[in-house]
């Protein structure tokens, strides 16, 4: 009896396969299979639009677009392939034709909750923080218990200034399940007094984050009561801060994390603060006073030259690991032509992963790189403190050299840290700080050429005795 021929998979089959494999989180997989199919089905929109999500995952911007475009071809006018569409054109700083794909896919699924954050998300990122709140509202009617667009919305209301509003919202990054869950026992302090209890305020973000709002610290003792039963003021902090923040007023102790578990009372994140003291741009304390002992100013002395050039401390990248740092980051050969400006001696201060950039571009005979050996933010804040100036795109050292009052001068991109909101050359948190915006999202070369005009009329100022300003 013949046996009956082996039945054909068909293109579907192998798409839902692939499917799984790209589910499964086996992305280099799953587009080995997309590719395969599309070899014998290339008229498959379902695998263009899948291939374009899976390439965008693994950063393939330009080729995400060109398969979402070959989808769209296929089945014109799909709002979830026109919408996810949208976002890789916001990944490249296509910011106009991004908006235009949200603006349709938002149209085509008007009550699909996907395609409103998304277009929040883009909208927000090309400063148009009021269209966003419309759609991350938009978003969140859809979906009450969706804690990111809740999150969004909080940073779009403090970049428009709106802090009572924000600070309230900001609370919402407790319910992303992007920080690290807290002990259940211990209740968060609101505010009240806590006279015969002991407070532990802890960081939870990014240094630069500690760094901004341990102004406040000094805030907290005044509602501890006085005499023998007066509360005490734990900081959780990692040790690189700790020297740092040893000048601040009103920390009874200091430990790091985990260490003083079972030692308090009640707990507050340090970046929550700003909503306690209500916080807002005409209603600030300074900086916080920090600390640099004399071992780091002594070792700033050892690691600069003592002349009389100017001196620069540059930083071109932040922490690799934040997801906004592609693209507030540059690379360190834009830097470069501000030591063709006469007088001018480059200092590197760069640390982690990216502190290498600058062998590789082959400069590093002549920009001094010190980053690497300085092991503590004391430690760079001396180094700052001795600087003429710093030039940075947005990362923790920018916050610290505007705590210590040192003339920094840091390069924004479009999609700024709520902080510098959405214009302007000044933000009231850093009164030594001047910001260099970018026109156009993804444009530095304007802004570099500002500042190596700027740095120029800074070196004649110093000269002139005029400097700092």
């Amino acid at each position: 009896m013949a046996s009956e021929p082996a039945q054909e998979i068909t293109p579907d089959q192998l798409f839902h396969r692939a499917a799984a494999l790209h589910r499964q989180g086996k992305i280099d997989l799953a587009i080995t299979a997309y590719r395969k199919i599309l070899e014998i089905a290339p008229e498959h929109s379902g695998v263009w639009g899948n291939l374009g999500v899976a390439l965008r995952t693994k950063g393939e911007f330009q080729a995400a677009v060109i398969a979402y475009k070959r989808a769209l071809e296929i089945a014109p006018g799909d709002p979830g392939v026109t919408g996810n569409l949208g976002n890789a054109l916001k990944d490249l700083d296509r910011l106009e034709e991004a908006l235009a794909a949200h603006r349709s896919a938002s149209a085509g699924l008007p009550e699909d909750f996907n395609i409103r954050y998304n277009y929040g998300i883009a909208l927000r990122e090309a400063a148009r923080y009021d269209e966003a709140l419309v759609e991350l509202d938009a978003a969140i009617a859809l979906k009450p218990d969706a804690p990111h667009p809740r999150w969004d919305r909080a940073i779009a209301l403090l970049h428009l200034g709106r802090f009572q509003e924000g600070w309230s919202a900001y609370e919402a990054r407790w319910h992303t399940g992007d920080l690290p869950a807290r002990p259940v026992d211990v209740p968060r302090w609101q505010g009240e007094a806590f006279e015969g209890k002991t407070l532990l305020v802890f960081a939870e973000q990014g240094f630069g984050d500690s760094i901004l709002t341990s102004r406040f610290i000094s805030q907290i003792k005044a509602r501890a009561g006085d005499g023998p039963d007066a509360g005490r003021v734990i900081l959780e902090c990692k040790a690189p801060l700790q020297d740092l923040f040893s000048g601040i007023a009103g920390i009874d102790r200091m430990v790091e994390p985990g260490e003083a578990a079972g030692e308090y009372d009640l707990e507050v994140p340090i970046m929550s603060l700003p909503g306690i003291f209500e916080a807002a741009d005409d209603r600030l304390p300074p900086p916080a006073d920090l600390y640099i002992p004399d071992y780091a100013r002594q070792k700033a002395r050892v690691l600069l030259r003592q002349d009389a050039r100017f001196k620069v401390g540059i930083v071109w990248s932040g922490s690799v690991t934040f997801k906004g740092n592609r693209k507030r980051a540059v690379g360190v050969e834009s830097f470069l032509p501000f030591a063709e400006v006469p007088g001018v001696d480059l200092y590197a201060l760069q640390k982690g992963p990216r502190s290498g950039d600058l062998e590789a571009a082959g400069a590093g005979a002549v920009v001094t790189a010190i980053g690497e050996q300085l092991d503590s933010f004391a430690e760079t804040a001396a180094v700052i403190d001795a600087l003429d100036l710093v030039i940075m795109t947005d990362s923790s050292v920018a916050h610290l050299a505007g705590s210590l009052g040192c003339p920094i001068w840091n390069l924004l991109n479009m999609a700024t840290y709520w902080l510098y909101r959405g214009q302007g050359e000044t933000t009231p948190w850093y009164p030594s700080m001047k910001l260099f915006r970018q026109e156009e999202a993804g444009d530095w070369e304007p802004v570099f050429e500002r500042v190596r005009q700027e740095l120029a009329e800074a070196v004649a100022a110093k000269r002139a005795g005029n400097w700092p300003r």
